[in-house]
């Protein structure tokens, strides 16, 4: 039986690869994404994979997207929660706006995007949730107090899904990627890397997109089933949460 996943942001940066390791590994995967048509409609053509396009902080277009989905896919059996966004100020200067905004995408997001397959899981009885947080949300960042807020709460929600879903064959893992070699990390000034970033990080280079894949793609598998809410780090010895 061909098990189908959704990966949520997924057709750019570290979701484009989650999309294509899980292809690679037999799943029919099926990619969110925001607002970037022109890039969705590169990554499908590249790719096989269906893209289909909603905002995730809006649980009605999640619920319909996702029921689009399982009419077309298939039902879903692995859920990756992995879009997000920024909006970095001091906390000083952060405005409501900036709040709001991230904490729609990289919490309730998640909760949006659990919550309508969550049921589908439990009557098969067989279910793999895994959110993308971060490091930061393990140790906090200067000027990211909405997005280690929510990084923090992904953890946490992981970790209750798990104890409610065990016993119905679900598991419910995060990932904390470090800094990796996305189109966002990349588009940080060269000085600011190489001064302030990859310093921090002893294994002296960013992270590539493939190796958060390859985490995922564990979780994902059979073999993954007795790691429940757990905490997988992946930041090259940056921190450890």
């Amino acid at each position: 039986m061909t098990r189908t996943a959704l990966v949520t942001g997924g057709s750019r940066g570290i979701g484009e690869a989650i999309s294509k390791a899980l292809k690679a590994e037999g799943y029919n995967v099926a990619a969110t994404y925001a607002g970037n048509d022109e890039a969705a409609g590169k990554f499908t053509a590249e790719t096989g994979i269906k893209t289909y396009k909603w905002n995730v902080g809006n649980y009605e277009e999640s619920a319909a997207g996702i029921a689009k989905v399982e009419e077309e896919v298939g039902p879903i059996d692995v859920v990756v929660a992995n879009a997000g966004i920024t909006r970095d100020a001091p906390f000083h200067k952060m405005t409501p706006e900036q709040w709001q905004q991230v904490i729609d995408t990289n919490l309730t997001g998640v909760f949006n995007t659990v919550h309508p397959v969550w049921s589908g899981m439990r009557e098969r009885k067989f279910g793999r949730v895994i959110v993308i947080s971060s490091v930061n949300g393990q140790k906090g960042q200067f000027a990211q107090v909405n997005y280690a807020a929510t990084k923090a709460g992904d953890i946490g929600i992981v970790r209750s899904l798990a104890q409610e879903g065990a016993r119905a064959g679900i598991t419910a893992n995060a990932v904390c990627p470090g800094y990796i070699a996305t189109e966002m990390v990349k588009a940080i000034p060269e000085t600011v890397l190489n001064e302030a970033i990859i310093p921090q990080i002893p294994a002296g280079r960013l992270g590539e997109p493939e190796e958060i894949a390859r985490c995922v793609a564990f979780l994902a598998s059979d073999d993954a089933g007795f790691i429940n809410g757990s905490t997988i780090s992946a930041n090259g010895a940056q921190f450890f949460g």
